[in-house]
């Protein structure tokens, strides 16, 4: 039996339950919902798929990194809900112009995006795996909470980076997730988008992907910031504090921007 872990916060201590057993591992579904991503980038649920299908234990060893963070015992005691901040769309818009929390505002305006977007889309894959009898064993509520803040960061690390929601944007940040969250999921989504920009916009993309990765190993670990706290923070000043490059040194000839071009019969 796997013993019981503890965190020690304010004055107490959080008991984590034992982890989920790992899922099998399903290289042949992750390729193929790979090859339809491609084909589609607008179908983001099969990016979700893929890492249903091959990240195994890597989700629960990104969340016993945030164990070993020293803003963990705060985060867990308080477990705050980053969705309901996020879409408090009065609240973000009373925040100060320069504010972290105004920049991510201008991005949902921007975009079109709801805060819980993604979310949605990953329950619906879910609810998809069940409906054709795939087990899916469902996580605590600690993990849940990692789960959910974790998913819900990607919308900010756009904000954070300036990596844009088109294709080469996309790709982009997932290069610099990669660096974050190193793992069987994000290594075949990096390859898979990297071959194919290569292939459209030449070895050039190549080189920006391998800035982003850079940038992200060289910032702090995103998933543990208090992001509640920092959205009325000036954005500036949330970029050092995570040391998170400036776009113009990271990318000294400008970010790369683009879509992908229609799959040959799409």
């Amino acid at each position: 039996m796997i013993p019981m872990q503890t965190v020690a916060t304010h004055g107490s201590r959080v008991a984590i339950p034992p982890p989920p057993p790992a899922r099998p591992v399903q290289w042949r579904r992750a390729v193929r919902a790979l090859r339809e991503l491609l084909a589609n980038p607008d179908r983001t649920e099969k990016a979700f798929e893929v890492f249903l299908a091959i990240d195994g234990d890597q989700e629960e060893r990104a969340f016993q990194q945030l164990l070993a963070q020293p803003s963990a015992p705060q985060l867990l005691a308080e477990r705050p809900c980053l969705l309901s901040r996020l879409s408090d769309r009065a609240g973000l818009a009373a925040l100060p112009a320069d504010s972290f929390g105004r920049g991510y505002l201008a991005y949902l305006d921007r975009t079109g995006f709801a805060p819980d977007g993604l979310l949605k889309v990953r329950a619906e894959l879910e609810a998809h795996a069940q409906s054709i009898g795939e087990e899916l064993i469902p996580l605590d509520p600690i993990r849940e909470w990692y789960r959910q803040r974790s998913i819900l960061s990607h919308d900010l690390w756009h904000v954070l980076t300036d990596y844009g929601t088109d294709g080469l944007g996309e790709g982009t940040l997932l290069a610099f997730s990669l660096a974050q969250l190193p793992g069987r999921a994000n290594r075949l989504l990096v390859f898979g988008a990297g071959m194919r920009g290569a292939g459209e916009y030449g070895p050039g993309l190549l080189r920006h992907m391998y800035r982003a990765w850079l940038r992200g190993r060289r910032a702090v670990w995103l998933n543990a910031l208090p992001y509640e706290a920092l959205l009325a923070e000036p954005l500036e000043e949330v970029r050092r504090a995570a040391r998170i490059e400036p776009s113009a040194v990271a990318h000294p000839g400008g970010i790369p921007q683009g879509s992908w071009r229609p799959a040959a019969g799409a």
